[in-house]
């Protein structure tokens, strides 16, 4: 293998878990808020009026969650942006060669006398971009939720 696939390799090995415990409690908060919407009584009054589980599902149930699920989703992003840069930063994420905001803050604390900014656009760019995804979600939530069109 050359030195690419290499670092892809340990990229994927060192991601893998965090991935996988994140769409583990993704999963269980979905079903947790699906879960939810089934005990609404309109769910009940579509079943007792005939219609298909599938129709339901579409015409109900995933109106009811996209919400949701699209604020997890932009949370998750966030969190993986934090939990990458804070491994970076403590030097067991992204190595060297590939460019990392935790790595470019970790490189900073040498010259923060010097120059303040090389930590302050990497520290920026990290809040920026949280923060963005994050109110992006709050604000897919507040266009896509049918309980609060109303308001």
């Amino acid at each position: 293998m050359d030195n690419a696939q290499e670092l892809a390799v340990t990229e994927v090995k060192e991601t893998a878990p965090l991935t996988a415990q994140e769409i583990k409690s993704q999963v269980q908060l979905i079903q947790e808020v699906m879960q939810a919407v089934m005990q609404e009584g309109y769910i009940e009054a579509a079943r007792v009026m005939g219609l298909a589980d599938l129709r339901t599902i579409v015409r109900y149930v995933l109106p009811n969650i996209t919400a949701a699920i699209i604020v997890m989703t932009t949370v998750y992003l966030s969190t993986a942006i934090l939990t990458e840069a804070g491994l970076s930063y403590l030097g067991l994420g992204t190595q060297p060669p590939e460019p990392s905001w935790g790595g470019m803050l970790s490189a900073a604390r040498n010259y923060m006398e010097l120059s303040p900014w090389m930590a302050f656009f990497p520290g920026a760019a990290i809040m920026l971009v949280v923060l963005g995804f994050n109110f992006l979600g709050d604000g897919l939530r507040d266009v896509l939720d049918p309980r609060l069109r109303n308001l």
